[in-house]
């Protein structure tokens, strides 16, 4: 159970809570959970009715249920906390950890790692989610409403080590699509929907560089699929012919995330470290 609590200001005088709580960011499924539960709002010490009148200095409740039910714990010390309050979990994920259960990986994936951090009845609702291989950052909100007011809104850094050398900084603009014969490979075409990749060279000793690279768009292996197609793929990354030789993983790694705090509105970085085999790149 999460309570928040909002003293109202003069300029929220004469709102409904339903509006206040729409402006605020709840979502209609949300307010309607909450009007449901008779303890979901409470103003003054009271039950309230979502049409109620706010006036100023009043106190305003919210209980949101954290309902869902999270997978078994797995205690697992490859992977750090790196931020945790009442609303957010932010874990350092390893490589060759999966975010997400899955038929083949049962018990030992971020999410049962997450599930040691949370509440036994709470769903496990990791806000974006890194490949299988990938390394770094996941934030995972502890309460639906967290989750609505987090998603598509955290910025990353991510680093990569590509083959060949980079200098300066570039933007890629090409379009990507599933290639069709395969379920999981991607490729550019024409007919893909836009990518924009963003990337500024770090360090380079002439046959492989360290890129720093922020994402305009989502796409799907995004970063892999622009690289692969200049002709640098990113070390590791068997998919899209990436040497192997240094490392036995895409080397691709979500090393910092910036992000408005969905309640206190604060705004908060939190930064990772390299993993093991990153570092023996760089």
């Amino acid at each position: 159970m999460r309570e928040i609590t909002f003293k109202i200001e003069e300029k929220q005088d004469g709102l409904m809570i339903r509006d206040f709580l729409r402006n605020f960011g709840v979502s209609s499924a949300l307010l309607t959970k909450l009007k449901q539960d008779e303890n979901g709002i409470n103003l003054n010490g009271e039950f309230a009715k979502a049409i109620a009148v706010l006036h100023t200095n009043d106190v305003l409740k919210i209980r949101i249920k954290n309902k869902g039910k999270m997978p078994e714990k797995f205690v697992c010390d490859k992977v750090k906390v790196a931020y945790d309050d009442e609303d957010i979990l932010v874990l350092n994920k390893p490589p060759l950890m999966p975010v997400h259960e899955s038929r083949n990986h049962r018990g030992d994936t971020l999410a049962n790692v997450a599930a040691c951090y949370m509440e036994s009845d709470c769903a496990f609702r990791a806000v974006y989610r890194l490949d299988r291989d990938t390394s770094g950052l996941v934030l995972i909100a502890k309460n639906e409403l967290a989750a609505s007011k987090l998603a598509g809104k955290i910025k990353k850094d991510y680093y990569a080590v590509v083959k060949g050398k980079f200098k300066g900084d570039g933007t890629i603009d090409l379009p990507i699509r599933r290639v069709k014969e395969s379920i999981i490979e991607r490729g550019v075409f024409d007919d893909g929907e836009r990518a924009i990749t963003h990337y500024k060279a770090i360090k380079t000793d002439g046959e492989k560089t360290l890129l720093k690279i922020n994402l305009e768009t989502g796409r799907t292996h995004q970063i892999r699929v622009h690289f692969a197609h200049l002709g640098s793929p990113l070390l590791g990354d068997t998919l899209y012919g990436g040497d192997c030789a240094e490392i036995n993983r895409q080397a691709l790694h979500c090393k910092t995330i910036y992000f408005t705090h969905p309640i206190t509105n604060k705004k908060i970085t939190v930064d990772s470290d390299f993993p093991d085999d990153f570092k023996g790149l760089i």
